[in-house]
């Protein structure tokens, strides 16, 4: 099982929304199960259970893990292909977000729409890299700071831009012969408070841009 998978067809993301098959995808993602056992979790009769889980079958979302005998039927144990799932922009390719389309580093909304360009990238890459059977070369930092003030959290983006400036200007190599493009995206924004049941409140009062 994969840690995480990105849903990429935007039938079986739509398979994927459904609540009933999201909840047998979690009930499967802890372990293998029968559709009979799934039907005593969920409340719900043993054919409806095996309707819903066909349709995650034929998308890849859950697969036959084993069979066994239980009197004279054999069931089928299935279990997630994933531990969680996201879905792509691909799935929404004709609206997915297009960050060329307007450069913004102050826009939260710009952000999000680099974040999508992230997870499909790295979907699509992920899927090649599967396919070839090759590993593929990735990197991420992940961290957390607590700015004393608005100036702080200005300082700081400000000297994190000029220093990943430099090791881009000292890295690149545009006429490199067999070298591959790679592409760097950095990221600050307030930490989500898991009391915030209404989303991220402001730290502070909105600065104008530049």
């Amino acid at each position: 099982m994969l840690d995480v998978t990105v849903i990429e067809d935007p039938e079986a993301a739509a398979v994927s929304l459904d609540p009933v098959r999201a909840g047998l995808l979690a009930e499967l993602a802890a372990g293998p199960a029968s559709a009979a056992m799934l039907a005593g979790r969920i409340g719900l009769p043993r054919q409806k259970v095996n309707y819903h889980l066909k349709a995650l079958e034929r998308h890849g979302l859950v697969e036959l893990a084993g069979e066994r005998r239980k009197g004279n039927v054999t069931e089928r144990l299935m279990r997630a292909t994933a531990a969680s799932y996201v879905i792509s922009p691909l799935a929404l390719a004709s609206v997915q977000p297009d960050p060329d389309r307007f450069r913004d580093q102050l826009s939260a909304r710009w952000l999000l729409a680099l974040g999508a360009r992230l997870v499909r990238d790295v979907g699509s890459l992920i899927t090649g890299a599967t396919k070839a059977r090759k590993r593929l070369a990735t990197f991420a930092l992940d961290g957390e700071v607590r700015f004393a003030s608005a100036a702080d959290r200005a300082a700081f983006v400000e000297e994190l831009a000029a220093g990943v400036s430099a090791l881009i200007r000292k890295y690149d190599a545009p006429g490199a012969e067999g070298g591959r493009d790679h592409r760097i995206v950095v990221a600050v924004h307030p930490t989500l408070k898991p009391t915030d049941a209404e989303g991220p409140r402001p730290v502070s009062a909105p600065e104008p841009n530049p």
